[in-house]
Order: structure tokens, then sequence, then C-alpha cells
């Protein structure tokens, strides 16, 4: 087995295409949920990832009870929040 010679510190290629990579992860359902939301309602980003995080933080059923919230609309919630943070990640 012949050994791979270490790169020099800072020239570091790990093989990585990181136009496709982000373009891959531009590809998915999560993503478009994320952009379709901040293109629709740029007003209410902030708001959706405050009370998915508190979603997160409490748990569905407790936030759900404390609330006075479906289980349902709960879910959407984190589900929106975790979409636009994840839309955001990407798009920077």
């Amino acid at each position: 087995m012949a050994a791979r010679k270490k790169p020099a510190a800072g020239n570091q290629n790990y093989g990585v295409d990181y136009a496709s990579f982000a373009e891959s992860m531009m590809d998915t359902s999560l993503y478009g949920v994320g952009a379709y939301f901040c293109d629709q309602h740029p007003n209410l980003v902030d708001d959706v990832i405050k009370e998915a995080d508190a979603i997160e933080t409490v748990g569905l059923q407790a936030y759900a009870a404390a609330n006075d919230l479906s289980f349902d609309e709960c879910l959407q919630t984190l589900l929106t929040g975790l979409a636009v943070r994840y839309y955001k990640a990407i798009v920077g």
C-alpha cells in the first residue's frame, strides 16, 4: 500500500467540488420550502425562525399545549423554520 503525500498546510484539497455540492443542496424540498417562504413572506422570516427555535426548546406537544395550538400547527411552524434556516445557510 503506497503512502499518500500529505498536502502542505493551507493547501488541502479534499476533492470537493463546492459549486456542485452547493447546487446539490439547493435541489431539495427543504430548500424549496425555505426559498418560497422567504420570497413570499420576507417580513415573517425572523418571526418563524424565533418561533421554531422556541418549539425546538420546549418540544412540540408542550409548546402546542402552552400556546393553545394544534400539534400540526406547531409541526408546520417547526418545519418551516428549519427550511428557512436551511435556505439562508445555503444562500448566505
